[in-house]
């Protein structure tokens, strides 16, 4: 049984910072990994992806030069590293893990994720 377990969120002020973690059990090894959030009222986006290799990464453009993916195969743990957060960062954020890879992984419907964790809020006061 695969579980996604996603931990580091709260409320921070613009500007600061954030690293959430995801921690998977039960997931095959070449499965790849990415973040999605939703916002009050508005549709789940995806935010990053990374490969199971680590040598694919995707970031929606809203978050390029400020948001971080990377993945800890040995503490089957992935991470989002989000720095210069904005008011409109805030959001529910999920972590999720796609078989069929990062690429196109962003723009995929909720049934091409196998995955999907609880979610941990990000709130971003201004």
């Amino acid at each position: 049984q695969v579980q996604l377990v996603e931990s580091g969120g709260g409320l921070v002020q613009a500007g600061g910072s954030l690293r959430l973690s995801c921690t998977a059990s039960g997931l095959p090894y070449d499965y790849a990994m990415g973040w999605f959030r939703q916002a009050s009222g508005k549709e789940r986006e995806g935010v990053s992806c990374i490969s199971w290799t680590g040598s694919v990464t995707d970031y929606t453009d809203s978050v390029k030069g400020r948001f971080t993916i990377s993945r800890d195969d040995a503490k089957n743990t992935l991470y989002l590293q989000m720095n210069s957060l904005k008011p409109e960062d805030t959001a529910m954020y999920y972590c999720a893990a796609r078989r069929r890879g990062c690429t196109g992984m962003l723009a995929a419907g909720e049934r091409d994720i196998n995955y999907w964790g609880q979610g941990t809020q990000v709130t971003v006061s201004s």
